[in-house]
């Protein structure tokens, strides 16, 4: 229940502040430190994952602006240090150094399928609204205590924020205009029957929950066939499989 206790509080903390009006600004806004918050988990377990292979890891974040460093670095107890940036200080370096530091990994990234890519893509397109760095400071302390490393733990992420989706669809219209019940998507993807190799298209792609249910679908029934997918067609899945027509910032940045 963690998660959506959290969650709530940090939509009471955004309903303060005067950048945030309404469920699709608390949608927004919280994503996008919820997703530098998971891209730090990442980075420890691909590191982790690296150090235990005798490999060497390079980070997808520099130094001065990972979570850990500008958002929230700990004292030896395990808690946040109470001299980390808040106020104008954190405000001035989210939107002039932050911001445009990873926008720019979209011109620097390989190819668009990376996820140096997708960073840049979403941090182009999206803005931090919030006008008080104390506000954006709490939500950070809010979001810092949540893990993503365990199957469970993303399982009920995944839930809660599937209901915050369905929340900003019935406040806004803009974003996520025609939300679709999760259990009718399961149920269209189970009758379209995808297969690995296909292209699945979708030309009104909102928040993606249609690609994501297909993505699960086809992971289940690759692990349910032959015990999980190989080499070669988890890298079709992933990279090649799934394209979409969207153009309102906000849904196509979540879908990212």
């Amino acid at each position: 229940m963690i998660f959506e206790q959290t969650f709530k509080n940090i939509d009471d903390i955004l309903h303060k502040d005067a950048g945030c009006s309404s469920e699709l600004d608390y949608v927004e806004q919280t994503s996008w430190i919820l997703f530098l918050k998971y891209i730090d988990d990442l980075e420890k377990d691909r590191a982790t994952s690296a150090m235990l292979s005798g490999e060497d890891y390079t980070p997808i974040i520099e130094t001065d602006y990972k979570w850990s460093v500008w958002a929230a670095p700990k004292l030896e107890g395990g808690k946040i240090d109470h001299n980390a940036a808040t106020g104008d200080d954190l405000l001035n370096f989210v939107n002039n150094d932050l911001f445009p530091y990873l926008a720019k990994f979209k011109v620097s990234a390989d190819n668009a399928s990376t996820i140096e890519y997708k960073i840049g893509e979403i941090f182009s397109e999206l803005k931090n609204r919030l006008q008080s760095g104390y506000n954006l400071r709490e939500v950070i302390n809010r979001i810092d205590e949540l893990k993503f490393r365990t199957h469970a733990e993303k399982h009920e992420m995944s839930h809660l924020y599937e209901d915050k989706i369905k929340n900003m669809g019935n406040a806004g219209r803009n974003g996520g205009e025609y939300y679709t019940p999760r259990p009718l998507i399961a149920t269209i993807v189970k009758v379209v029957n995808p297969k690995i190799g296909d292209t699945i298209y979708d030309g009104a792609c909102g928040s993606a929950g249609f690609l994501c249910e297909a993505f699960n679908y086809l992971n289940q029934k690759a692990k349910d066939s032959k015990g999980g997918l190989s080499t070669k067609d988890a890298e079709t899945l992933q990279k090649r499989t799934f394209t979409v027509k969207r153009k309102n910032r906000l849904p196509t940045s979540l879908a990212q």
